[in-house]
């Protein structure tokens, strides 16, 4: 890359992280992000597109006559947290913090695109996608409702995510289901309150709730198949005042992961099945309030051979691990592989604290070559 001189450009990149991370915006308000992001690119020479889904982008490069293209997404939205890093870039704005890396992988798309304006030897279409509210709102639906692929049509499109646990720079993927679906529902219990010394004349929705728990506790065990990974969690359970008071409610909060579409809808029918014949087994009635949320993410497998190949043409075949199981996180790049064939790729971030903690940070020692992985990869779809 001496050749483009990236490496007297690296100061400026990880410059441009510390700002990003310095100034964390919760999705579908990141204006000062997308503005900053905007500047950068302007200042490069690209077109741009504004407005998509609110705060995203889209950057395009065309070099030659070959009609065709590739797509790089990178998300910029921060999530509603302390920061206790106490780092010289630390968050600038209280209770936000970019503690999923969303900076780094905005900053390694924009090393990619700043190699590319430079170095055009290539024949079709790039087109750098900057996506607001992946942690919330589900930002690639909303850039996609907005027309994103019409008017940005790709062959294929590719995604790198920071990784804490696996060695600093090393790659990871697979083919298939890779990340899991995410659904909640809010289950409100309505029972009859009363004296906890009158139990008898009262329904205990306390008592209905915590039988629902427990019978959901052997949904997954009884109702998924052991060759599909699913979880069901009661996060939240929320019920009366005092210990001599029964309440008239009781409210459970419940997340449901799966990587099967099909056994996503099965457990989502089983969740209302059980509470309701739970409660009614009481005498106590149920309501629910959904929160229909990402679909499963799930490789094209040609897309991970393409990411693949890239990673041991030009980092060697060390450089990359095949990921033994599916994460049961998830993730909003789910609806673009919905769309759009191509590959959700983890970069190893080192040993460092956690995704979502307040003591995360993105590694810097990883950014050179997170975007030199688009960087090669546009150039060998190009070619």
């Amino acid at each position: 890359m001496s050749d483009i001189g990236f490496q007297d450009f690296l100061p400026d990149l990880v410059n441009i992280r510390h700002k990003l991370h310095q100034m964390p915006e919760i999705g579908l308000s990141e204006f000062k992000t997308s503005d900053f992001i905007a500047e950068q690119l302007t200042k490069w020479g690209f077109e741009i597109t504004r407005g998509l889904a609110t705060t995203g982008i889209v950057a395009t490069l065309r070099a030659g006559s070959s009609n065709r293209a590739i797509g790089f997404r990178a998300d910029f939205d921060a999530l509603p947290m302390h920061e206790e890093t106490n780092l010289p870039h630390a968050s600038q704005h209280p209770g936000a913090m970019h503690a999923c890396g969303h900076d780094g992988h905005t900053s390694m798309l924009l090393g990619a695109a700043w190699a590319l304006s430079r170095d055009k030897s290539f024949s079709g279409t790039v087109h750098f996608i900057f996506q607001p509210a992946e942690e919330n709102f589900g930002g690639g639906k909303l850039m996609i409702d907005d027309g994103l692929f019409e008017r940005f049509p790709c062959d294929q499109i590719f995604a790198l995510h920071n990784w804490p646990g696996i060695p600093l720079g090393t790659f990871s993927t697979r083919s298939g289901p890779i990340a899991a679906s995410i659904d909640v529902v809010t289950v409100t219990v309505k029972g009859k309150g009363g004296h906890g010394a009158q139990p008898e004349i009262t329904v205990d929705p306390v008592v209905v709730g915590s039988s629902i728990v427990m019978a959901l506790q052997t949904l997954v065990s009884r109702n998924a198949s052991p060759h599909e990974p699913a979880v069901v969690t009661v996060g939240a359970f929320q019920a009366g005042s005092a210990s001599n008071i029964i309440p008239d409610t009781a409210v459970l909060e419940i997340s449901m992961r799966a990587m099967n579409p099909v056994v996503r809808e099965e457990i989502r029918e089983r969740v209302e099945q059980i509470a309701t014949f739970q409660a009614k087994s009481f005498g106590a009635d149920v309501q629910f309030d959904w929160q229909m949320g990402y679909p499963a993410t799930i490789n094209d497998p040609e897309a991970v051979r393409v990411a693949e190949a890239t990673i041991a043409a030009h980092f060697g075949d060390a450089a990359s691990t095949r990921l033994p199981v599916p994460l049961m996180g998830s993730e909003d790049f789910s609806f673009l592989l919905e769309k759009v064939p191509g590959a959700y790729v983890l970069i190893g971030n080192g040993e460092s604290s956690g995704l979502h903690t307040t003591t995360y940070d993105f590694n810097d020692g990883i950014l050179e070559r997170g975007a030199m992985f688009f960087y090669h990869l546009a150039k060998d779809h190009l070619a």
